[in-house]
């Protein structure tokens, strides 16, 4: 018995001793994760972030262009992120990622301590322990997880301790907003607005479940279930979304099974630079907002980035309007195009015309040292020789095209001649009351073709110059739109008005005789009449008209063939200037970018409208009741529904006819010489247009004034605009009349004349400068 006590109390002491040894080791364990924690918080193993880092971590933030009708149209950025308020997310986004990242987010304090447990006890097996405050630490300020075992570990003790002091500095809707803030979820989508954006063409309030369930699906491998390269994957994650918010009763069994029975439905739309509506205006805006940024430091005198401090820039655009005017030159160049194409194949030279093989030489050479090519190899130090070489290699391309972007094989220089037989269009629209900007189109395609003719081209206007010669005659010599000129030869002699030699301008119709209206002669563009009013008033008077209403006339001659239209002026200007007709003689600076303000809402800058007098208001409404009578009985007429519709201009060139327009409307075409730039001017009370048509070069043009007019180019891209523009009434276009002076003492009303004599619909804008 004795011998048999003494075994068990050795055996007991084995026990004991076990015992004791386990529990050293889990106390040495417990000491240990408590000294590694502690040894982490002081920054041992790599500083933390402080309290001024957590309040205000570091992200680059989008930089957004925002319309007049609150729609993005369009970011600069480092990282596309644009942060959303919690009331901006919708309850069932939210509980989507609740229920799928971290269904106890709500009780814990940064760290789930049974989830911790579970994957220790599973080795991580039955689902990881990550609440989504440490996904948070992690996508703020763990750079790149290590593949070394114990610095991950590492890694994963600092983000527990960061994880802990996010939840004492923010409430449990910041952390859930912050962490929809900087997911990445790839294709330049950073953050929920911009995914949203770009993977439904939504904003995040407007996500449905299904839709949401996708996006919270990616927050576990965004790589992975990439909704453009996993669409099975994708649809599959997202019904365990929905299966875990069913789990958890955010939503009914039966919505459920509906909701994983739909298809996976995707509305990519892109974000990128040359991508989505306003590529020109967005252009634009980066320009200036680059100068902006020099001329406006930051209180500690650095300068913001656009890129990175996600300023809002607030813009007059409207979306809608924009989305129109895009549209318009879309549906009527392609078709323009097509004609265009069809008439060159015959033409030996072409796209070009009336130039010589020389001259196409140096057009081809200037355009091959302007190009990025060029620029590149420059750059990167190789010889001129072997720069031009390089430009006669085939090698494979994707190259623009109205059906399509191709691919193809040709030669640098090939494609510098196919690109020069592309017409190009550029429109522009502006409240004139305000100078509120509301559609800018620079170019028939932002990506291959770059130049933005709205604001940096200058092109000859032809006939459209016509009216500011009317308003000084009205302005000066009190004429009547009723008042009657002879329609003979006329010649202005050497040496008067700068002539250096004697000049007699023609009329395009080839037709003189009797005497005309001026509202006859302005709707027929009679340029023998145009000359008579530039001599009456001379040209210099015409030119300071034309600058108090924003022309350039620095570099334009003073002489009288300007009457005709010989200046090369922008599209901004031409519709600035013809604002002040609308405005009953005041004109005002179009305006695009209102204000801009940082990322918090303050204010940084903000818009002072620019007007002056320039006319009185009877000379204003005078010109403006003569532009009314080219669009009912000149070239404008169009406009009304009386084009010769069995004519092959109207079945191969033209678009959207007929426009039936019945509302008053003041408007005048231009055509430049050889057909060069087709051009018109529309107005309604409250809106002004103007479009211009034509090539990158003035001797890529149509053959004939049947299609090289204004009337033809660029009407129709009016006509589709304007149409669209009224379908969409919430847009108060007006289709009322013009305002009239109280005190209005020129005669305006020859209608009665003009029903006798309207003059017949031909080539009323083609002018001879000889």
């Amino acid at each position: 018995m004795a011998v048999s006590a003494k075994k068990k109390a050795v055996k007991n002491s084995g026990y004991r001793k076990y015992i004791l040894l386990f529990w050293k080791l889990v106390g040495g364990a417990v000491l240990g994760l408590l000294l590694l924690f502690l040894l982490a918080s002081w920054g041992v193993f790599g500083a933390l972030p402080d309290e001024t880092t957590l309040e205000n971590p570091e992200k680059n933030l989008a930089t957004e262009i925002i319309s007049t009708d609150g729609v993005t149209i369009g970011k600069f950025y480092k990282e596309n992120r644009t942060p959303v308020l919690f009331e901006e997310l919708p309850e069932h986004l939210v509980n989507a990622l609740v229920a799928t990242e971290d269904v106890r987010f709500y009780e814990h304090s940064g760290i789930d301590g049974r989830g911790t447990l579970r994957a220790f006890v599973f080795l991580g097996q039955r689902g990881g322990a990550s609440t989504i405050t440490q996904q948070l630490a992690k996508q703020f300020f763990t750079k790149e997880p290590s593949r070394n075992i114990f610095e991950r570990g590492i890694q994963k003790v600092k983000e527990w301790i960061i994880a802990t002091r996010l939840e004492r500095r923010y409430t449990k809707e910041e952390i859930i907003t912050m962490y929809f803030n900087v997911y990445g979820f790839l294709n330049q989508a950073i953050g929920i607005e911009s995914a949203s954006n770009i993977y439904f063409g939504k904003a995040p309030r407007n996500l449905t479940i299904s839709e949401s369930a996708v996006l919270v699906g990616m927050f576990k491998n965004a790589s992975l279930y990439n909704p453009l390269r996993n669409e099975v994957g994708v649809r599959n994650r997202r019904n365990v979304v929905l299966a875990q918010m069913a789990k958890y009763e955010f939503i009914p069994e039966s919505l459920k099974d509906s909701l994983q029975a739909l298809p996976l439905v995707i509305n990519y739309t892109p974000q990128g630079h040359d991508e989505g509506i306003g590529t020109y205006v967005r252009e634009y805006v980066r320009q200036h907002m680059k100068k902006w940024s020099r001329a406006n430091p930051k209180v500690d005198g650095t300068f913001y980035d656009i890129d990175s401090d996600g300023l809002k820039v607030y813009v007059t655009i409207d979306s809608r309007m924009q989305r129109f005017a895009e549209e318009a030159i879309d549906q009527h160049m392609a078709k323009l195009q097509k004609e265009f194409d069809r008439q060159n194949l015959k033409n030996k030279i072409a796209p070009f015309r009336d130039v010589t093989a020389d001259e196409i030489a140096g057009i081809m050479r200037s355009a091959m040292r302007r190009s990025e090519r060029w620029r590149i190899l420059k750059k990167a130090g190789k010889s001129e020789k072997e720069i031009i070489a390089s430009f006669n290699v085939e090698r494979k391309m994707k190259i623009f095209a109205w059906a399509g972007d191709k691919d193809t094989i040709m030669t640098p220089m090939d494609s510098i001649r196919y690109y020069k037989g592309f017409l190009q269009a550029s429109i522009m629209s502006m409240t004139p009351q305000t100078g509120e900007i509301k559609s800018w189109v620079g170019g028939i395609n932002y990506k291959y073709f770059k130049y933005d003719m709205v604001k940096t081209g200058r092109r000859q206007i032809g006939s459209t110059f016509k009216p500011f010669v009317y308003a000084t005659a009205i302005d000066q010599m009190h004429m009547s739109p009723c008042d009657t000129l002879p329609n003979t030869p006329y010649t202005i002699s050497a040496g008067k008005h700068n002539n250096i030699k004697e000049w007699s301008p023609k009329n395009s119709s080839g037709k003189y005789g009797g005497t005309v209206s001026l509202r006859d002669a302005l709707a027929g563009s009679i340029n023998t009449v145009t000359a008579r009013l530039i001599d009456r008033v001379g040209p210099r008077p015409v030119l300071d008209m034309a600058a108090r209403m924003g022309i350039n006339t620095e570099d334009i001659l003073e002489v009288p063939s300007i009457a005709l239209g010989t200046p090369d002026v922008t599209l901004y200007e031409m519709v600035g200037a013809y604002g002040t007709f609308v405005n009953e003689g005041v004109y005002i600076k179009p305006i695009l970018i209102t204000r801009i303000e940082d990322k918090n809402g303050t204010v940084l800058d903000q818009a002072v409208p620019v007007a002056k007098d320039v006319l009185s208001r009877e000379t204003a409404y005078v010109t403006v009741s003569l532009l009314e009578g080219v669009t009912r009985a000149g070239s404008g007429q169009r406009l009304r529904g009386t084009w010769a519709t069995n004519t092959p201009v109207y079945k191969r060139a033209v678009t959207g006819y007929p426009y039936d327009f019945k509302n008053p409307i003041a408007g005048k075409t231009g055509t430049t010489q050889n057909n060069s730039d087709g051009w018109f001017m529309g107005m309604v009370p409250n809106l002004v247009t103007g479009v211009w048509v034509g090539a990158e070069d003035r001797s890529t043009h149509f053959g004939s004034t049947a299609y090289g007019q204004g009337a033809t180019m660029a009407l129709p891209v009016w006509g589709i605009y304007m149409k669209k523009c009224y379908a969409e009434e919430d847009l108060g276009i007006s289709d009322g009349a013009f305002n009239i002076p109280d005190d209005l003492s020129i005669e305006t009303d020859c209608e009665k004349w003009i029903e006798e004599n309207a003059p017949t619909d031909t080539d009323p804008d083609e002018f001879d400068f000889n």
